[in-house]
Parts: C-alpha cells; sequence; structure tokens
C-alpha cells in the first residue's frame, strides 16, 4: 500500500505520456485524476494507520551504496510528520488536477500537461516520504526540473 501511493503518480504519467494520444483526452483524465484520487484514499488510510495508530513505517527497498562505513538506501519513512505534510500535499494536487481538466481542456497538447502535472506530483511525494539527503536530493531537482516545464508550457 504505501509503495502504490507513491507510484500510482508516475505510472499514471508514463501511461499519459506515452499513451496520450491513444487514449484521447478523456481517457488521460480518467487516469490521472483518477490515480491521484486514489492516492488520497491511500494517503488517508495511512494517516489512521501512522497518526492515530503511532505505528511508523521504514521501508527500504535497496542499497545505493554499501561499503564498509557508508551505506546508502533508498528507504521511505512514513512518520506522524510525513503523513501530517503528505495528507495536504496530496488533497491540493487531487485539486490541481481536478481544476487544471477545466483550465487546460481547449489546449492541443493537455495529455502532455497531465503527464507533466502527475511526474510532478510523483517527485513531491519522494521528497516528502524520502528517508536519507541522497533522496530528498532526488526529489528535489525533479520537481524543479517539471515545475519549470509546467511553467513554460
Amino acid at each position: 500500500m504505501y509503495l502504490t501511493l507513491i507510484t500510482l503518480p508516475l505510472i499514471s504519467a508514463l501511461l499519459s505520456g506515452f499513451l496520450g494520444r491513444k487514449l484521447g483526452k478523456i481517457g488521460v483524465y480518467f487516469i490521472t485524476c483518477g490515480s491521484i484520487i486514489l492516492t488520497v484514499l491511500l494517503v488517508l488510510i495511512v494517516f489512521y494507520e501512522v497518526g492515530f495508530n503511532q505505528s511508523p513505517v521504514s521501508i527500504k527497498l535497496f542499497s545505493w551504496i554499501d561499503s564498509e562505513l557508508l551505506d546508502i538506501s533508498w528507504s521511505l519513512l512514513f512518520d506522524s510528520l510525513t503523513i501530517s505534510i503528505l495528507l495536504p500535499v496530496a488533497i491540493v494536487s487531487t485539486l490541481i488536477h481536478i481544476y487544471s481538466i477545466g483550465y487546460i481542456s481547449e489546449d492541443p497538447h493537455n495529455q502532455r500537461f497531465f503527464s507533466y502535472l502527475s511526474i510532478f506530483t510523483f517527485f513531491i511525494l519522494v521528497l516528502v516520504t524520502s528517508d536519507n539527503y541522497l533522496l530528498l536530493f532526488v526529489g528535489f531537482p525533479g520537481l524543479l526540473i517539471f515545475k519549470i516545464n509546467l511553467t513554460i508550457y
């Protein structure tokens, strides 16, 4: 459930980016907004589990650098601070996705816009749930790159 929360925006960004023309506007709207709404529902479940039950979760996915004195791993941390930031981020991202349907409906390249918006949400979630500074520096430059793309768009 925790990894699904992170990867749903990435999957929707890849689907709308690579299959956007085949899916059409309505298909891209359903995929991106549906995945973000499902992400918010998962965040609410995690908020109940971690926030109310006081059970933080740390997930180690794989090790990046593993030497004698240095162990850097790709790991995610879900504690009360992470969840208290993750909940408003996910809700605001959902509202932005829903608002963008009407705002960009006349644009001929709205599939690309929704792909950028979903990958931007993915990098925000990586930034918020990162367990170490190296993963934090993966989320932050990705966030900046896709913010610049959304601004230029």
